[in-house]
């Protein structure tokens, strides 16, 4: 009776651990406002992404800056070499340019993603 009790336990703390496991690229919404520019608006997000992970191929309806909060992330915008950017670097981006940025270190990598993008468009448009 002991060793099922201990199976259970086992499973239920293992199941527990699993549901509060990294996500891959986890984003928090900071900050979306209107400003002075008629149909457009101000985003600022946290991205977080996992050791190895890739947020692939995307544009943005506007402009972005990205600024590496920690880690190291690689970016590579459409027709330009790729750029490795550490903590405290910051990269602009382009309306509409296709790109990617990927987490090149061993820990956890974050980005304080600011856009200025039109208003009522998706923020991320996946690449095709």
């Amino acid at each position: 009776m002991k060793m099922i009790q201990a199976i259970v336990l086992a499973l239920v703390l293992g199941g527990a651990a699993a549901a509060h496991a990294e996500q891959p690229i986890e984003r928090t919404d900071l900050i979306k406002n209107d400003i002075d520019v008629p149909g457009h608006e101000v985003v600022q997000v946290r991205v977080d992404f996992a050791p190895g992970v890739l947020a692939p191929n995307h544009s943005h309806p506007g402009e972005e800056v990205a600024f590496v909060l920690e880690g190291t992330l690689e970016y590579k915008l459409e027709g330009r070499e790729p750029v490795t950017l550490k903590a405290g670097q910051s990269l602009f981006i382009p309306s509409g340019v296709v790109h990617s940025a990927k987490n090149v270190g061993s820990g956890k990598a974050s980005e304080l993603a600011t856009y200025i993008v039109r208003k009522g468009e998706a923020l991320v448009v996946p690449a095709r």
